[in-house]
């Protein structure tokens, strides 16, 4: 599984002209299953995104974590992420998982993190969204954890 993180001041996703997910400071996480990705996947990317220092200690170091700050987390389904842009100038998508498949594991992925976070919010699954934010730095990571990516260069 893939997330881009991007360390936001705030960051919110509307369908259909309706805000559905908003949060202040935190992370904005834009997330997509690969091929290969199981529940085991998503679990440990969750981990390390919960985990992952990106937020700056008293001495201005990037040392804290969502989970040190805690911060909102707003996620975002991406399918998108998982492009091979190698060849061509039209991505193909087919390192990514399966519709079906993708949103059995985003929507786990979702319920582990609300089980695991205070304040979490979430994009909608094969929705067209809106998702604003204003970057915090910028300070965007790629987070991706599973073999599949390996595979197709990122």
């Amino acid at each position: 599984m893939i997330a881009l993180i991007q360390r936001v001041l705030r960051a919110a996703v509307v369908v259909e002209g309706l805000e559905i997910g908003a949060i202040g400071a935190g992370v904005l996480a834009l997330v997509c299953a690969e091929r290969a990705d199981s529940g085991r996947e998503g679990a440990q990317l969750l981990d390390k995104l919960l985990n992952y220092r990106i937020f700056a200690d008293e001495a201005g170091r990037m040392n804290r974590s969502l989970r040190d700050t805690a911060g909102g987390l707003l996620i975002v389904p991406q399918f998108t992420l998982a492009a091979d842009t190698r060849t061509g100038t039209r991505p193909s998508f087919t390192p990514a998982a399966a519709p079906e498949v993708a949103r059995t594991l985003f929507d786990e992925f979702l319920a582990a993190a609300r089980a695991a976070h205070e304040t979490v919010a979430a994009g909608r699954f094969g929705a067209h969204m809106e998702v604003s934010l204003t970057n915090d730095g910028p300070v965007t990571f790629w987070l991706q954890v599973g073999a599949a990516g390996a595979s197709h260069g990122h």
